[in-house]
């Protein structure tokens, strides 16, 4: 077991020093090749050092507790976030293998072609961030999307920057960085129309995929979300 954490280390140390420190991205990045890195010791492991080695990081769930833990986790994002879903900022859906995924409006969230949260929103994340302490034994995927307007390079940097500064600001209030994966899709997922208005803005979006950690199965919640 000790030499797939002195691997996972090296490769983590080169890949980060590998990002250059004025590369805007580099968080998103960061976060990325560590979610990688421990998805690949994790499936190099034998099952009960797997279990040993997420039991000591953030938890394993036995099988028959999941739908119940995540249940509740659900129920406390219902009633936290219950004045955003009102006002139509954001859903709550359940997603395959027990996993939730909250959709966020990025307009309701980010001010055109900008990727600072503004502040009259930071409460909703400090919400969901609120739950997501209470929580631990998840791995928390967050995935920025655009629309098609502009050129697909720059929308893909775009929703980079976003998935990063909502991760970096989860963070900031307190959940644990190592749980915290970084993804930006750019256009390729829409799932509206990008020849209206409307469909443009529901593909501005920010998605939070919270998946559930579970004994012989860690490997699983570190796999980002499939691409649709």
């Amino acid at each position: 077991m000790q030499k797939y954490r002195s691997f996972a280390a090296a490769a983590a140390l080169v890949l980060v020093v590998g990002c250059a420190a004025n590369d805007p991205n580099r968080g998103a990045k960061t976060g990325a090749v560590v979610g990688a890195i421990v998805g690949a010791v994790i499936g190099n492991q034998g099952s009960s050092d797997t279990q040993r080695y997420a039991g000591a990081a953030v938890g394993a769930l036995a099988g028959g507790a999941v739908g119940s833990y995540m249940d509740r986790q659900r129920q406390d994002l219902e009633n936290s976030l219950a004045d955003e879903q009102r006002r139509d900022e954001l859903d709550i859906t359940e997603v395959g293998d027990n996993a939730l995924k909250i959709g966020i409006a990025s307009d309701a969230t980010f001010e055109f072609d900008s990727a600072d949260i503004q502040p009259q929103y930071r409460p909703t994340y400090r919400k969901i961030a609120d739950v997501l302490r209470e929580y631990e034994q998840t791995i928390v995927h967050i995935i920025g999307h655009t629309d098609s307007t502009g050129p697909a390079d720059y929308n893909m940097r775009l929703s980079e920057r976003r998935a990063e500064s909502v991760g970096l600001y989860l963070r900031d209030r307190g959940v644990q960085g190592d749980r915290l994966i970084y993804d930006g899709r750019g256009e390729t997922e829409s799932v509206a129309s990008n020849e209206t208005e409307e469909g443009r803005r529901q593909n501005r979006r920010v998605e939070i995929v919270i998946k559930p950690i579970v004994e012989g199965e860690e490997r699983e919640a570190y796999t980002p979300p499939p691409r649709t």
